[in-house]
């Protein structure tokens, strides 16, 4: 009986491609923090998440297959400054850098629950 592993990973390896995407555009902010009229950009992970996963759904049945491909790229929308800066740079550093400290832990953790799910399966497959 075959295996149908995109089934079998569920959303985890769709958020993991969402939590590299959102650490890229954290780091970009955190390395234009002193770009004049730069203005902060970041995507709403949950939203995000939600939609293509359901849209995925809909379209094929699985979650993981077309949303987790290549060609998938989220809305980056920008984000509101708490305080701008004279030049017009809205990167706020401690904010970016909390942000990327906290993606970097939901990165970790869903990279723990794939490899859990490996590991399960390798001893499913091999019976020890």
């Amino acid at each position: 009986m075959p295996i149908n592993l995109d089934s079998y990973l569920g959303i985890d390896p769709l958020a993991l491609k969402l939590e590299a995407r959102r650490m890229e555009v954290l780091a970009n902010n955190l390395a234009n923090v002193d770009t004049p009229n730069y203005k902060a950009q970041d995507l709403d992970f949950q939203s995000v998440l939600a939609s293509a996963s359901a849209g995925a759904s809909n379209a094929t049945g699985s979650a993981a297959t077309s949303a987790a491909g290549t060609s998938f790229e989220p809305t980056l929308k920008y984000r509101v400054p708490l305080a701008p800066a004279l030049d017009g740079n809205t990167v706020d550093a401690q904010l970016e850098q909390a942000a990327f400290a906290e993606n970097t832990v939901r990165y970790q953790a869903t990279l723990t629950f794939l490899s859990t799910k490996f590991r399960d399966l390798m001893t499913a497959i091999t019976g020890s």
